[in-house]
């Protein structure tokens, strides 16, 4: 029932900027959590962003701090991630996720996973 789906993902220049999209169904979208998680080939899942319920509350990994900026628009039921100055090192497949309890950055604490949007960025 519940569904993440994720769009806007592409291919971008080093240096340029891509917005990817996460437009949620099936659940109570302002009561949770939304987080960026990513997946590099060859690595594991890597925490990118994430924001509360009311967007009061946010936190970036180091390695995108300054760059990309999370937002969410409750009405919308969407979750946005804002990439800006892309790296090479930034390519990875990017998830959405929900999390139902505090503002985690780690995996296991999300409830619901989106299937992802590839983010190819070239030299």
């Amino acid at each position: 029932q519940v569904q993440l789906v994720e769009s806007g993902g592409g291919l971008v220049q080093a240096g340029g900027s891509l917005r990817v999209s996460c437009a949620a169904s099936g659940l109570t979208f302002s009561s949770y959590t939304m987080g960026w998680f990513r997946q590099a080939p060859g690595k594991e899942h890597e925490f990118v962003a994430t924001m509360s319920w009311g967007g009061g509350r946010t936190y970036y990994a180091d390695s995108v701090k300054g760059r990309f900026t999370i937002s969410r628009d409750n009405a919308k039921n969407t979750v946005y991630l804002q990439m800006n100055s892309l790296r090479v090192e930034d390519t990875a497949v990017y998830y959405c996720a929900a999390a139902a309890r505090g503002v985690p950055v780690m995996v296991p604490e999300y409830e619901y996973w989106g299937q992802g949007t590839q983010v190819t960025v070239s030299s």
